[in-house]
């Protein structure tokens, strides 16, 4: 558990260190590139867009590794730690400080992060999924995300974007479950059993239309809405279709109390991490006047 704890986090770290290089390189490319092959060329000859490539590579093959070692209860809510570990490299990357309210989120995600962790304990389980389980698992997710997909296109605003960051939440949890499926056709018929595997040609189709989600949820209201959402969702699904697909084994009992407080203090580390301007600018794409839009004591102003 400690080392499929570790891969999962590293898993994060990658994610984390690919999102601020490729955002910091996408915001100097000429505006008029946008949505264009002239992007993709530009960004070729960038050393850093390159070692955003890497990161990506390495968040998957860690996230692979973590989910072939250990229960996927237990590498979901771990990843959850990309958040602050993205705060803390865009700090260093845009050479700003690191503001309280930010260091105060940081820290209630990461104690969160630990404590439903140690209290749900995930253990136990398996690889193979019964065919049954798995038309019951991805009816509800469809399902599922067809109504917060409706919602969403119901509402504006906050509203919006809480409904869409879920839905985003509940196809990254998917997406996690089937390369879970997938790779453990490894142990068992070896590369060519992985290869063949319908779970894996599933698990791209559902990354890209949880991408797909992810943006719109971004774009429909602010990240402070959509990022709790899609934060403590992703978990809290992956909580349950480890339990009902793999069969993994929960904690609960008394240490329910213990594991709805690591959910509120994530929740609350979420919603003040995503009001930083640092966040913002890498999880958006836009540098959201840092100078004056926050905090009126001038606590989370950053330097111009």
């Amino acid at each position: 558990m400690i080392l499929t704890a570790i891969l999962a986090a590293l898993a994060a770290a990658s994610n984390a260190f690919a999102s601020v290089l490729q955002r910091h390189e996408a915001r100097n490319a000429p505006g008029k590139e946008s949505f264009r092959l002239a992007l993709l060329v530009d960004m070729a000859r960038r050393p850093l867009w390159w070692l955003g490539i890497l990161g990506i590579i390495g968040g998957a093959l860690f996230q692979f590794v973590a989910l072939l070692t250990g229960p996927l209860a237990l590498v979901q809510p771990v990843m959850m730690v990309e958040l602050p570990i993205t705060l803390l490299l865009a700090s260093l990357l845009l050479q700003r400080p690191i503001t309280r309210g930010s260091l105060i989120g940081t820290l209630s995600v990461t104690v969160g992060v630990i404590a439903l962790v140690v209290a749900v304990s995930p253990s136990g389980g398996h690889s193979y999924v019964a065919p049954l389980r798995w038309m019951l698992a991805l009816v509800a997710t469809a399902g599922g995300v067809a109504v917060l997909v409706m919602l969403g296109r119901a509402t504006r605003g906050g509203a919006s974007a809480a409904a869409l960051g879920a839905s985003a939440a509940m196809m990254f949890a998917l997406t996690a479950a089937l390369m879970k499926s997938a790779t453990g056709e490894l142990s068992g018929g070896g590369a060519v059993a992985f290869l063949t595997t319908w779970q894996l040609y599933a698990t791209i189709i559902a990354g890209v239309v949880a991408v797909f989600l992810l943006q719109n949820a971004y774009q429909a209201g602010s990240l402070v809405a959509a990022q709790p959402a899609i934060t403590v969702g992703d978990a809290l699904v992956s909580l349950v279709l480890g339990v009902l697909l793999f069969e993994e084994d929960l904690r609960l009992g008394g240490w329910l109390a213990l594991a709805i407080v690591g959910l509120a203090l994530i929740i609350g580390g979420a919603v003040e991490l995503s009001r930083s301007p640092l966040v913002a600018g890498v999880v958006t794409g836009e540098e959201s006047h840092a100078t004056s839009e926050v905090g009126s004591d001038g606590q989370d102003e950053a330097p111009s």
